[in-house]
């Protein structure tokens, strides 16, 4: 959530963010409205209160006759009080309820509009010409399929639709990318974590998971815990209600989990293979810093995930998110898309947002810097996607006979393999 401080010092600004996202902009006053009506009675609440007080010390020492007229103003006065109360009590709920529907304030450099409105800032990598090596580019689950590497078909059967089985050289290719990925963050100073599938309301809810992306989620009714969509959400809520030491920041942790989405609205996009799907697993860098330092942070998340992507050899562009695509908790969001031939385009594999403090206040996570106690930041980073880098690796590496190149940062955790061969029919 934001401060309310600067909403009420800055409205215009969060009017103006508001209507980069497409959200309504009268929320904001809505909210004004709510927070003057909780601080005009808790101050009348404190008043009343005070004046209760008071008059609890006069009783005692009056007289008959004034104790009798002082009684009859404390039980009004009581009755006040009690009515002051459940004002400011009711006045806090409806405060809580519009900050919670309030997006993250959207960084003034980001590109206003939707998903089409992006900006390419880089390019890296050669996009294959398939037709000058003469031959056409098979799809991920054609190469899938020869390889012996995936079973979508199956996946079906046990499961229902958009879910699969990663068999052989598949499932040994998802534990090499998971394996480097790891790697590459241990080394740049992530702590490895695994991390639960399952979180409480409040940790769901904290992370901005359970406003418009809700639809997305699935929740287990009996339990009132909900499937993870992104370790981001257990690697958030990992330090809910704490005070940290400035000293310890930043803070780094690469979560390694399962992802559940239920793909809702996605009814009739990327239903062929395993692009997008229900379940999967994912390498995602979190990280804790000081609120000034998170603009700097968000590039080297950005730099760790074009190396990574770099080490695949992939041929890939970095763009930076439209106001209305950003969800949200994301102040602002870089994504890397990689080329995927068969569909002439590029498509997202890894994604990094600044979420700057409003998850922080949400879970109540802040830091101790000499006296002063505050909000930190947090932000997030996509790693390695597992189906989705499949899909790129597969089709971008693929040879003329159905083979597929493995780039030597693979290699070691696919027992040196140089490539991998079709299966025999």
């Amino acid at each position: 959530m934001i401060d309310l401080r600067l909403l009420r010092e800055d409205p215009d600004r969060v009017r103006a963010s508001q209507r980069a996202r497409g959200e309504d902009v009268a929320l904001v006053d809505a909210l004004l409205s709510a927070d003057e009506r909780r601080r005009s009675s808790g101050v009348r609440f404190d008043e009343l209160r005070a004046e209760q007080k008071q008059l609890g010390k006069l009783i005692p020492k009056a007289s008959a006759d004034e104790k009798a007229e002082l009684l009859k103003k404390a039980s009004q006065l009581a009755a006040d009080v009690k009515a002051a109360d459940a004002e400011r009590d009711a006045a806090d709920t409806e405060t809580q309820e519009l900050l919670q529907q309030l997006g993250n304030l959207v960084h003034p450099d980001v590109p206003v509009g939707g998903e089409e409105d992006f900006v390419t800032l880089e390019t890296h990598g050669t996009i294959r010409d398939f037709g000058a090596e003469g031959f056409e580019p098979k799809d991920h689950l054609e190469l899938g399929t020869l390889l012996g590497a995936i079973d979508v078909e199956r996946g079906a059967k046990v499961s229902g639709s958009r879910f699969y089985f990663l068999t052989g050289v598949g499932a040994l290719l998802e534990l090499a990318l998971v394996n480097a990925a790891i790697a590459q963050a241990t080394a740049a100073g992530f702590t490895p974590m695994l991390t639960p599938a399952l979180v409480r309301p409040q940790s769901m809810a904290g992370t901005g998971f359970l406003g418009q992306a809700a639809q997305d989620v699935y929740h287990l009714d009996k339990d009132d815990l909900y499937l993870v969509g992104t370790s981001e959400v257990p690697l958030a809520a990992y330090h809910m209600d704490e005070i940290l030491d400035a000293d310890r920041l930043p803070l780094r942790y690469a979560g390694f989990s399962p992802c559940f989405r239920r793909e809702a609205g996605s009814h009739g996009k990327d239903t062929r293979g395993i692009f997008r799907v229900h379940q999967f697993d994912k390498v995602e860098m979190f990280s804790y810093v000081a609120p000034e330092d998170s603009e700097a942070e968000h590039q080297r998340l950005l730099q760790w995930e074009k190396e990574w992507l770099t080490s695949l050899e992939l041929p890939f562009r970095v763009i930076d998110v439209a106001s209305a695509d950003l969800g949200s908790s994301a102040a602002r969001k870089f994504d890397c898309e990689a080329w995927i031939p068969t569909q002439g385009k590029y498509r997202e594999l890894t994604s990094t947002s600044d979420c700057t403090e409003f998850q922080s206040r949400r879970l109540s996570i802040r830091v101790r810097d000499g006296k002063q106690v505050k909000p930190l930041a947090t932000l997030n980073g996509t790693l390695c996607a597992v189906p989705r880098t499949i899909v790129a690796i597969l089709e971008n590496h693929q040879q003329a006979d159905g083979s597929v190149y493995v780039p030597p940062v693979l290699r070691p955790f696919l027992g040196g393999r140089e490539v991998l061969e079709p299966v025999a029919k």
